[in-house]
């Protein structure tokens, strides 16, 4: 049974991509990372997303990991395939391998590096859901393609047969107060800036796909649920517990190295960031780690 905008909900997690030492896919590690997160009731999975690193993983390796985590992840979690490329054609390829492997969904960025007319975004999602018949989430990350899915557009989106809803991480929260106004009655609107969860749910979002739950996913989850369930001073409570290590996994120093180097200090298989991404400083470590001992979790 296909995805729906009522399924995608709460707490998504942005899985990273493990590497061993030679800097190759880590296959057992994903695995391990799998387990840690369903085992923590998380919503979902997305895979190979920007906290994935996909700009640095070839095709292939965007394949295998979503082959490693359809074949790990138990049947209830939903699995939210990124298939952000440049070209509409590749992205119809690794979207199309995504169906055919299982995954629930697909979740792509607008196209990036050429200027494009917001025409030309509206086309390249057109094109893809004529192409693959599997429900889509357009994913809006201005900070990094350069391209903002303002609420005009995301209008428009809306419209396209198998749009399901939208990772908004424009920190603008005002957009997305905006896009909820306009389409929130159709798609499920998240976002995807784990700093804004506690006000975006007040606002009528659905969750979000989130850093910080590949981390702390028990904690993420019980927030979310507390607001659910009205516990709405509890939740915000947590949240802002949650925040002095939510500020890691921003825009500066980039929020792969932190949710890395968090992972491997709890003892998780994260290992380190491809080049050129750069790893953390020894100030910025000290730093992490005395953020998460804050929350309660135990780092080495």
């Amino acid at each position: 049974m296909a995805l729906t905008s009522s399924d995608l909900r709460g707490i998504i997690v942005a899985i990273v991509t493990p590497f061993n030492t030679k800097d190759e896919l880590n296959v057992p590690g994903i695995k391990t990372l799998v387990d840690y997160l369903a085992e923590n009731r998380v919503h979902g999975i997305m895979t190979t997303g920007g906290n994935g690193e996909f700009p640095h993983l070839t095709q292939e390796e965007r394949k295998k990991v979503l082959d490693v985590i359809v074949e790990r992840v138990p049947s209830k979690i939903p699995i939210i395939a990124c298939t952000s490329a440049c070209a509409t054609r590749e992205v119809i390829t690794l979207s199309q391998h995504a169906k055919d492997t299982g995954a629930d969904a697909v979740i792509l960025t607008p196209p990036y590096y050429f200027d494009l007319p917001p025409s030309a975004i509206l086309e390249h999602y057109k094109l893809l859901a004529d192409a693959v018949d599997i429900p889509i989430v357009p994913y809006n990350n201005p900070t990094y393609t350069r391209f903002n899915i303002d609420p005009k557009l995301m209008v428009n989106l809306s419209k396209i047969e198998g749009v399901i809803g939208l990772k908004q991480s424009n920190a603008n929260i005002s957009e997305l107060v905006e896009i909820l106004r306009l389409t929130g009655k159709k798609l499920a609107v998240l976002t995807g800036i784990d700093s804004q969860l506690y006000a975006a749910l007040c606002l009528g979002a659905k969750g979000v796909f989130s850093t910080a739950a590949c981390v702390y996913p028990g904690q993420m989850v019980e927030l979310y649920e507390s607001f659910q369930n009205g516990r709405r001073e509890a939740a915000l409570k947590l949240h802002e517990k949650l925040q002095v290590v939510n500020k890691f996994f921003e825009y500066e120093p980039g929020y792969v190295s932190p949710c890395k180097e968090a992972l491997n200090m709890l003892g998780l298989p994260a290992g380190h960031v491809r080049k050129p991404m750069p790893s953390l400083t020894k100030e910025e470590r000290a730093q992490l780690k005395d953020a998460l001992i804050q929350i309660g979790l135990k780092p080495r």
